[in-house]
């Protein structure tokens, strides 16, 4: 019987506590198991990217530098990943190619391997920089295509975007069920159509809410998938992943195996259950999070963008119009191209749905963030908006359909003007440049700490790569 290993992504430093606790796990929680996980032989640690970085400066009062160099020094061994949000990078906006690619090289300098690369629009126009960047710096270029459901979103959407992926230098293809909408049927027939389409190794990362994410991966590994994400137990399930022992067990004594020591991972399970306590009862982590919900699957948003939408209901006295917002949904996401609901999209249509039903006229009121969308100002949507509509939307107002960051300046050299008086590092005008007001605020305490610098992250900082 022919062997093919799988190789395991594990989330447990990342997308697990973000999924579960609002990306809420401290540096000095993670230090303790750091050389315990880089003694497994995971094909990489997820740990950086997606919201750490901006809470970690918002809400934890820690460099999310410091904690990128700390992750490397504790684990030479293993390679560390990180998600990047294309052109958005980890902030909100589209920025300059500059500061995209300084931004790029400083990550991997600070020992970043792997660079996850995803648009929520699945627009590659908003990725080819990025991509670029990271190939430059010898890291592993990995796109996303963020997977959604919906009558455009055929197997043939899917593998012309992958055939664009591949044309554009990706080293893989992650498949990013964000959603939890993979049944394991689309599971087979999506990977079926990527391994036809492309010569690139396939990641599969499917979140658990909906209770077939063991399902789905156990099918995709099955039709050809090569790398899978997982989370440590005490940390998966409900809006995380599925178990890292779980599916290492499922797989032990199959032509897949993974080769992981099952008693190696219950030392480590046995540490983060007491991370998992500490965070149920400090009330970080609602146990609601850990349960199975299929809301996903009949409403088809996240299930983050559930409850958001709930709580701007509640804020608005209106709970008992969640039904008609869920219906609304939809009718948004036609009405502006049929956007994948992953952020920022989802907050978008999520809350022009929530205007159209509390104001009981659709489109009466429309934030700027919508006004952007449906003007092109995110990129490509995946179908074209009616131009009727466009004009009710934004008026007189000059839609684009270039690359959005065409239409930006250079402006790395004037954000180093702006910071200058706080920076203390190279990468502090990075900080700056994706959240500045949080950034200043952190800057601020950071000068006020009497104590000075900690030695040991002087010792770190003198390992990275120079610029």
């Amino acid at each position: 019987m022919p062997q093919k290993k799988i190789l395991i992504t594990e989330t447990v430093l990342r997308d697990a506590h973000q999924s579960l606790f609002a990306t809420r796990m401290t540096t000095d929680d993670m230090l303790p198991i750091l050389e315990k996980l880089d003694q497994v032989g995971f094909y990489s640690l997820e740990c950086w990217g997606g919201a750490t970085y901006d809470s970690c400066l918002r809400f934890l009062n820690e460099d999310p530098w410091d904690r990128l160099r700390i992750i490397r020094d504790k684990c030479p061994n293993t390679k560390l990943q990180m998600l990047f949000r294309g052109q958005n990078m980890l902030g909100y906006r589209h920025y300059a190619d500059d500061v995209l690619e300084y931004f790029v090289q400083r990550s991997v300098a600070n020992g970043i391997d792997i660079i996850r690369i995803f648009d929520a629009l699945n627009d590659i126009k908003n990725l080819q920089t990025a991509i670029k960047a990271a190939k430059k710096e010898g890291a592993h270029a990995q796109v996303a295509i963020s997977y959604t459901v919906g009558e455009v979103f055929t197997t043939q959407y899917y593998e012309e975007y992958a055939k664009r992926i591949a044309d554009a230098g990706a080293d893989s293809i992650c498949i990013k069920d964000m959603a939890a909408l993979l049944t394991p049927q689309r599971t087979v027939q999506l990977v079926k159509a990527l391994k036809r389409a492309v010569d690139l190794p396939i990641q599969l990362h499917t979140h658990a809410t909906s209770g077939l994410s063991e399902m789905c991966l156990l099918k995709g590994i099955e039709n050809g998938v090569d790398i899978i994400d997982t989370a440590m137990s005490p940390l998966a399930l409900g809006t995380s992943h599925s178990p890292t022992e779980s599916m290492v067990a499922a797989l032990n004594g199959t032509e897949y195996s993974t080769g992981l020591d099952l008693k190696l991972l219950n030392e480590i399970r046995e540490y983060f259950m007491g991370i998992r306590k500490k965070y149920i009862d400090n009330g970080l982590l609602d146990q609601k999070m850990l349960a199975t919900d299929t809301n996903a699957l009949m409403y088809e948003v996240p299930g983050g963008m559930l409850s958001n939408l709930l709580n701007q209901l509640k804020q608005a006295g209106k709970e008992d119009k969640l039904t008609e917002v869920l219906e609304e949904v939809p009718r948004v996401r036609k009405d502006a191209g049929y956007p994948p609901l992953v952020t920022p999209t989802s907050q978008i249509v999520g809350t022009q749905a929530v205007f159209n039903v509390i104001t009981g006229e659709r489109y009466k009121m429309c934030n700027n963030q919508f006004k952007d969308l449906v003007a092109g100002k995110y990129g490509t949507t995946p179908v074209k908006i009616d131009p009727e509509f466009r004009k009710r939307i934004i008026g007189d107002q000059k839609a684009i359909d270039c690359r959005p960051a065409d239409l930006i300046e250079p402006e790395l050299d004037s954000l180093r003007q702006e910071c200058k008086q706080w920076t203390e590092q190279e990468e502090d005008v990075l900080s700056y440049a994706m959240f500045p007001e949080v950034s200043v605020k952190f800057f601020e305490k950071r000068r006020q700490k009497e104590q000075g610098v900690n030695s040991d992250l002087v010792d770190l900082k003198n390992k990275v790569h120079p610029v």
